[in-house]
């Protein structure tokens, strides 16, 4: 058992008593906001061949806090990989609020159509933090994950998105933050471990820098501004993700391969 993982549950246990009855209160007063509508789009670029884009998992992925893909994460992502790449892409949204990454792979997996895709991106982390998931148990799902893509795709280059900044959550207390957000950077130094056992699979191991953020664009430093409802991203933080996961994706070379082989392109 990863031993950061067990000292973190010797120190949480007598914490958990309290956690329950804050998380009940958080639960009470955050609203419950749906998922963002539209889960498939188009960015036309130049004559040419589509670039194909699936994006899996969890409330980020499903754009809870924006009223649709265009404008959350998918959306912003497709924009800025077809400005940056020089393609047309056709971007599709698979992903359930609250599913963890067991649920993923059995109940989400399934239901992809599409039997060839250039980029798949993967959001996933806050519901197994939630649910106290193990540094082991999560790397075990991971690799399942990776496996049951793989069958659909096995030559698509898969990209795990930042871990989601649970230590930000502006309406978490000081003491989920601590017990859930150091469990999330647990699953995150997983996720990176797991990941060199894999081809083509990629992890933006980067925290979100929510204070370089406000220091760019004239914020001051008040992190309510980037969650909708003191837990989900709001548009803006959605698209300036999004965007950052675009340079990554493009600096990474992830999908040099996939533009070679198939796009007669040359890139911007």
């Amino acid at each position: 058992m990863n031993f950061k993982y067990l000292l973190g549950s010797i120190i949480s246990v007598p914490l958990l008593p309290l956690m329950y009855f804050q998380g009940k209160k958080i639960r009470q007063t955050v609203p419950e906001l749906p998922e963002a509508q539209g889960i498939e789009g188009f960015v036309s670029k130049r004559e040419g061949p589509t670039f194909k884009l699936l994006t899996i998992g969890e409330s980020t992925m499903a754009g809870v806090g924006a009223k649709t893909h265009e404008e959350a994460f998918t959306g912003t992502l497709a924009k800025e990989l077809a400005t940056k790449l020089d393609v047309n892409i056709h971007w599709k949204v698979y992903a359930k609020s609250g599913y963890t990454l067991k649920s993923v792979t059995h109940k989400i997996l399934p239901q992809i159509e599409e039997i060839d895709a250039d980029l798949i991106v993967i959001g996933m982390g806050a519901n197994n933090a939630f649910k106290l998931s193990s540094p082991s148990k999560w790397t075990k799902d991971v690799a399942e994950l990776i496996k049951t893509l793989r069958v659909q795709f096995p030559k698509t280059p898969l990209a795990f998105i930042n871990m989601p900044p649970i230590k930000d959550f502006p309406a978490f207390t000081p003491t989920i933050k601590f017990v859930i957000g150091n469990l999330v950077d647990l699953l995150g130094g997983a996720l990176e471990k797991e990941i060199k056992n894999h081809e083509s699979v990629f992890f933006n191991s980067e925290k979100l820098a929510f204070d370089d953020w406000t220091d760019r664009f004239g914020y001051e430093k008040d992190h309510s501004l980037f969650f909708s409802d003191g837990v989900h991203p709001t548009v803006l933080t959605y698209q300036m993700w999004a965007t950052n996961f675009s340079s990554f994706l493009v600096n990474e070379k992830i999908v040099e391969e996939r533009l070679k082989n198939n796009f007669p392109i040359s890139k911007k």
